[in-house]
């Protein structure tokens, strides 16, 4: 780990799913406070996730992210969106030859698959593992006949279901499969699928050039393999302590857990000490 500099941090970047919300799906008070107050100092708040957007919205809201006129990394990068007014800045999507082709893979490789497509869940098939979304997202689960002949237009992404000893494998092989493809994994039992490309770091570069702000002047914080490109590439990378095992070394520092306001230690440190 890097010796880490004190200097003034423009842009904070948050994972939402086990690094800012607590495992219960919530925003601790604490979390709250400090990113309001950071918000007051004219910092940049931005949450980037593997959720859909409209799962993200509520909490941009509760943080006040659109009376500071900031902005939502959804999808995992395929898409960045102003939270006041919903203005979409970017979009990149499957096609759906592409999306075509993860499904006969997943049927090769035995797992489930779902995609979006009207803020709503597609899937052909039930799992405990879709049930977990459905929960995450609060939307909509559209079981269909015909993967193929319901999805007849671009999405965002896929993401491949299975128990995460499987998965993994199933990771490894999907890279070698699909090179063209972004391929990480969000939660052991989540391995997302978008457009090449696609990630937190290149949405990240986007919006931060948009706005002006140096890489130097971001902090990102995250957890999971979806976030790793964009703690490699802030100026600050953190990883809250329940970041997975192979991950630790990855990060500039490792701050307290997602259920002991790690977010809140960060933001502390480095924006409002």
């Amino acid at each position: 780990m890097k010796t880490i500099k004190k200097m003034q941090y423009k842009m904070l970047v948050l994972d939402m799913d086990d690094t800012l919300l607590t495992d219960d799906h919530r925003i601790s008070d604490l979390n709250k406070k400090v990113i309001l107050e950071a918000q007051a100092k004219g910092v940049y708040v931005v949450l980037a996730s593997g959720r859909p957007t409209i799962a993200m919205t509520a909490y941009a809201k509760e943080l006040e992210l659109h009376l500071n006129d900031s902005y939502i990394i959804s999808f995992n990068g395929a898409i960045i969106s102003r939270v006041k007014d919903d203005l979409v800045l970017f979009e990149q999507k499957l096609t759906v030859e592409q999306i075509y082709a993860l499904y006969d893979y997943s049927v090769k490789m035995k797992t489930d698959i779902i995609t979006y497509l009207d803020d709503e869940i597609i899937s052909q098939t039930d799992s405990e593992y879709i049930e977990v979304e459905k929960e995450i997202t609060g939307m909509t689960h559209r079981k269909v006949t015909s993967f193929k002949e319901y999805v007849d237009r671009p999405a965002v992404k896929c993401i491949l279901l299975e128990n995460p000893t499987y998965l993994k494998t199933v990771e490894n092989d999907l890279i070698e499969a699909m090179p063209h493809l972004s391929v990480s994994m969000s939660k052991p039992f989540f391995l997302e699928a978008a457009q090449q490309g696609i990630d937190k770091a290149a949405s990240l570069k986007y919006l931060a050039d948009k706005l002006g702000i140096l890489q130097s002047e971001i902090i990102a914080v995250g957890n999971a393999g979806n976030d790793l490109t964009m703690i490699e590439y802030a100026g600050l990378g953190v990883w809250v302590d329940n970041v997975a095992p192979e991950l630790r070394d990855k990060a500039d520092l490792i701050v307290a857990s997602n259920n002991n306001d790690g977010v809140a230690e960060v933001v502390q440190r480095f924006i409002l000490n």
